[in-house]
């Protein structure tokens, strides 16, 4: 169950193995990526991460509920690629932000917001339920297959050739991950609003955001992102409750 969304999900690799896979991966990223040399964002970032990792931990303490972070090695850094608007959060706390994604937000409340929506996807252990889903679907494929001989294999490369889409990744990943993407913007206006930031300012942060990929947006159904105008949409009826519901914990 994912926490405080309470939403059901499907779990069958260990934790432990997927974060210690990630640490890998993370220290091999940092190998090969430009790291900035701007020591005051970085110092907002981690600043900004330890008042979320704070008020996660300090919340689920209060609920009486199990901190899903419990076992994170939690690690901030800052990548030197203005091209990049993005940060990710990798499970188990590893978490990395582009010089990019800094223009867009342009202050901490709106940094606070992508970082909670990055660390939200780790709390919630969405890299685990997909490739458990991943697990789920290919041998269930295969076993499908086998009776209807060879027909979801033949159906899928046709209409891949024709069109150059994948019928499965539409029809299957891409709303799966429409859902966790949805998950993680509520979560992390929770996040972030436990840790003390102005989440309203999610709002004016997707409209930067919305502006700078105008025209350029894919259709939903072929995303595994909502539209900027839907996530705007969904924030808009979340922020007063989330206010309410999850005033700032302080340290």
């Amino acid at each position: 169950t994912v926490p405080i969304t309470d939403r059901k999900q499907l779990k069958l690799i260990p934790e432990s193995r997927l974060n210690a896979k990630a640490a890998q991966i993370y220290e091999k990223i940092k190998e090969k990526e430009k790291l900035s040399n701007d020591t005051n964002k970085l110092k907002e970032i981690k600043e900004i991460g330890k008042k979320i990792e704070y008020s996660i931990s300090e919340y689920f303490e209060i609920s009486k509920i199990e901190d899903p972070t419990l076992n994170f090695d939690w690690e901030y850094i800052l990548i030197d690629n203005d091209k990049v608007k993005n940060a990710w959060c990798m499970p188990g706390g590893k978490i990395a932000v582009y010089t990019g994604i800094l223009k867009l937000t342009k202050n901490l409340n709106a940094l606070s917001i992508v970082m909670g929506h990055e660390i939200a996807h780790a709390v919630a252990k969405h890299s685990i339920e997909r490739q458990s889903q991943a697990v789920t679907i290919n041998i269930g494929t295969q076993v499908a297959d086998i009776f209807l001989g060879g027909a979801i294999n033949k159906t899928r490369n046709t209409v891949g050739q024709n069109t150059g889409i994948d019928i499965f990744r539409i029809g299957l990943l891409n709303p799966f991950g429409r859902q966790q993407e949805t998950e993680a913007d509520y979560l992390g206006l929770i996040f972030s609003s436990l840790a003390g930031y102005d989440i309203r300012e999610s709002i004016k942060f997707w409209q930067r955001m919305s502006d700078k990929k105008k025209g350029k947006e894919p259709p939903q159904f072929l995303s595994t992102h909502p539209s900027s105008k839907n996530r705007i949409s969904n924030l808009n009826n979340w922020i007063n409750e989330v206010i309410v519901k999850y005033p700032p914990i302080k340290a």
